[in-house]
């Protein structure tokens, strides 16, 4: 049976002592550290390398959102799972682009969250049901976004592998016009880097892949 090891960041001592005593009595999870913001986790995180980071809300989304950022330096091979009141469907997906692997509910019940937390530390993408309905749902209408003749033209080059130079060069525009549209291509569809962009791409484009890329 695998250890693994967690990490908390928890606002509340009472919830930190009661999450130490459930898992003390769960064999194959042992909590090995907490720190009560954000701001003091990072570095016990370096320092510790847990494999699954819980961390709450209470200190706010940004600092939240900046940890799951910091996080990818600081122990790039810890998943983190956000333990959360509640949270809107867009923060979810944010949060998910960031690189959290599970979002929990606090008010589950403890069964719950420990499947949660076992299924992240095997590698998995661990969602509750209505959360999850929320963020295929935002999802879904990202994937239905209004992409412009130009981007559209810059979506299927980057699906065929080409660089900005080599789009630039096909569109007769310059490297930096390809970034702006990448940049507006991103914040419309929500994908967060051009390897995703070229998985999602045809389905961004409506499966139109036999279109021929065309310079206007």
């Amino acid at each position: 049976m695998s250890l693994h090891r967690i990490f908390v960041c928890e606002a509340q001592p009472v919830v930190v002592e009661g999450l130490a005593r459930i898992l003390a009595d769960t064999p194959d999870l042992v909590l090995i550290g907490t720190a009560s913001t954000p701001s003091d986790a990072i570095a016990k995180v370096q320092e510790l390398q847990p494999d699954i980071v819980m961390i709450d809300q209470a200190s706010g989304l940004r600092p939240v959102f900046s940890f799951l950022t910091e996080m990818k330096l600081a122990s790039p091979d810890s998943k983190t799972i956000l333990w959360i009141v509640d949270l809107a469907e867009i923060e979810c997906f944010r949060a998910l682009q960031l690189g959290a692997r599970g979002i929990l509910r606090r008010s589950l019940p403890v069964t719950t969250m420990l499947s949660c937390l076992r299924e992240v530390a095997s590698g998995k993408l661990w969602l509750e049901s209505p959360i999850n309905d929320q963020v295929v749902g935002f999802l879904h209408r990202k994937s239905q976004a209004r992409l412009t003749p130009r981007e559209r033209e810059i979506v299927r080059a980057v699906c065929r592998g080409m660089k900005n130079k080599e789009v630039a060069e096909l569109l007769h525009i310059t490297p930096g016009t390809v970034k702006v549209h990448l940049m507006h291509i991103f914040e419309k569809t929500g994908v967060k880097d051009r390897f995703e962009l070229a998985v999602q791409g045809p389905k961004l484009l409506g499966f139109e892949q036999e279109e021929r890329i065309t310079a206007s």
